[in-house]
């Protein structure tokens, strides 16, 4: 795998390691590198920014559109950012290249990957996969978790042909045929079960035998050892508004849309809708909205350093932290 440090080397040289020398202010800015572009799973951090709750904690948070959970974690990691959101499957690879990235706050408790194709097709589920082609982006992250995946279902994971597809395109690839199958994440089911309709077939990762985490909240280790209060403030506020948005979705979906000028109500709840089923595990809904399990953090790293694997191996405990969560603060459904 390619080394990290000239990545390193070429996101830090800009404006984003001044973050790390800023002098106390009554508003410190943090600017927070999305996975993706902003959609209903985003909706919080608007809200909690349109109400101002940020501010009030000293925090001046400008919300950066994102392509993709692995920039997100090179750039944390090499203090562009000095806070994002990735996935953790992503977040752990970029370790182990050398992005020292800390997380924070788990969003998804369960893992947001599904499996898309046209029952059309024949396919029933994925027992019938081989000698199928699966659609998605070169760079997507479910292509390096596949062997896994096809293990867990005594599948030959060189059965199958991967096509690179970009995400817009995966739709009209389906429907096509030029690809049998393809990848998403969970929050944009609906729009699948729109275009497709009855001929929907459909199966979530964590529904056969994978279901490592999701996306979290990460934050340069640098950044934190230095600015442990301001963390801990950004920490509090995402959680409580998380949990706000839970119990009253419509505001927060509002403030969304109101910041991001193209995307539509209807398309923004229900994509939210879809994000709570995520969020929602023994541990969010027990411990703390937020939560990250010390055992299924082991298992994610076994994961991902026998199946992908992890150039310089590391202790998973450094890579993850709960002391800022308030466990008052749970998950509700």
């Amino acid at each position: 795998m390619r080394a990290l440090k000239p990545i390193i080397a070429g996101l830090a040289a800009g404006a984003g390691l001044a973050a790390f020398a800023l002098p106390a202010a009554a508003q410190q800015r943090l600017d927070f590198i999305l996975n993706w572009v902003p959609g209903g799973d985003h909706a919080p951090y608007y809200y909690a920014k349109k109400m101002g709750w940020y501010s009030k904690e000293g925090i001046d948070l400008n919300l950066e559109p994102g392509k993709g959970s692995a920039l997100a974690a090179q750039k944390v990691g090499a203090g562009a950012n000095p806070i994002g959101l990735a996935d953790m499957g992503n977040v752990l690879i970029a370790k182990g290249k050398g992005a020292d990235n800390v997380a924070v706050f788990n969003v998804y408790a369960n893992s947001p990957q599904g499996l898309y194709w046209k029952k059309s097709s024949g396919i029933k589920g994925i027992k019938d996969f081989p000698g199928k082609k699966i659609g998605n982006p070169a760079a997507d992250g479910a292509r390096p978790m596949w062997p896994a995946l096809a293990k867990a279902n005594g599948i030959d994971p060189k059965s199958i042909t991967w096509v690179n597809v970009d995400a817009n395109a995966k739709l009209s690839a389906l429907k096509s045929g030029s690809i049998d199958i393809t990848t998403s994440f969970y929050n944009i089911h609906h729009i699948f079960q729109r275009e497709l309709g009855d001929d929907m077939g459909f199966v979530a990762w964590r529904d056969i035998g994978l279901n490592p985490y999701g996306n979290s909240v990460i934050v340069n280790a640098e950044f934190l050892q230095k600015n442990k209060p301001v963390v801990a403030k950004f920490v509090k506020v995402t959680q409580r508004a998380f949990a706000t948005c839970v119990k009253d979705p419509k505001p927060c979906v509002e403030a969304l849309v109101e910041a991001g000028g193209a995307l539509k109500f209807d398309n923004e709840m229900t994509n939210w809708s879809l994000v709570e089923v995520l969020m929602s595990d023994k541990f969010s809904r027990e411990v703390a909205l937020g939560w990250h399990d010390p055992k299924r953090m082991a298992d994610d790293y076994a994961l991902v350093k026998d199946y992908v694997g992890v150039d310089k191996p590391f202790d998973v405990k450094t890579v993850y932290t709960n002391e800022f969560l308030d466990k008052s603060v749970k998950m509700t459904k």
